[in-house]
């Protein structure tokens, strides 16, 4: 038996036939839309190099079904530059050295991007780290993503009041 879904990845619908209910979301994102920016680490949810944006909200997406995303509005890493122009979040990460061997990277941004937009972050470090604590970087370059992330949130909040005028 198959099962069609229709997802909205990175702004563009897409229909997928599943022969297998037990495809997680990552598997089709990798292997059926070639989207090969979100990483397989344990896939067991521990290390968060898998997180992508699901109608907003971060998850791990080697512990979601596809099946059960039917309809979601998904974001990956390949979805938040707009052309050249690089996300706040993403130009933060070079400017802060938030990397070092660059696996983690895609996972430690998304989740930035949806602490930020889930407006949990705040203005503290400590915050910043206790909500980035569910993605691991082997490397320990947990300085420079916390500086990061605080700097992404503060150009994304001046960027937001400037809209606001």
């Amino acid at each position: 038996m198959s099962f069609s879904i229709t997802l909205t990845v990175n702004e563009v619908a897409r229909t997928v036939t599943l022969d297998d209910p037990r495809v997680t979301l990552l598997d089709l994102l990798r292997e059926r839309l070639d989207l090969t920016g979100t990483k397989k680490g344990c896939d067991r949810g521990q290390c968060g190099a898998c997180t992508v944006l699901v109608d907003g909200r971060r998850i791990n997406s080697c512990l979601a079904l596809a099946i059960s995303h039917d309809g979601a509005q998904i974001r990956t890493i390949e979805g938040l530059a707009k052309g050249d122009e690089l996300h706040p979040v993403q130009a933060a990460f070079i400017a802060h050295d938030g990397f070092q061997c660059g696996f983690c990277t895609p996972g430690q941004i998304m989740s930035a991007v949806g602490l930020i937009e889930e407006a949990q972050a705040g203005a503290d470090p400590e915050r910043v780290r206790e909500g980035m604590s569910g993605n691991l970087c082997r490397c320990a370059a947990y300085a420079g993503i916390t500086r990061a992330v605080l700097d992404a949130q503060e150009r994304m909040a001046g960027a937001g009041r400037k809209d606001a005028a």
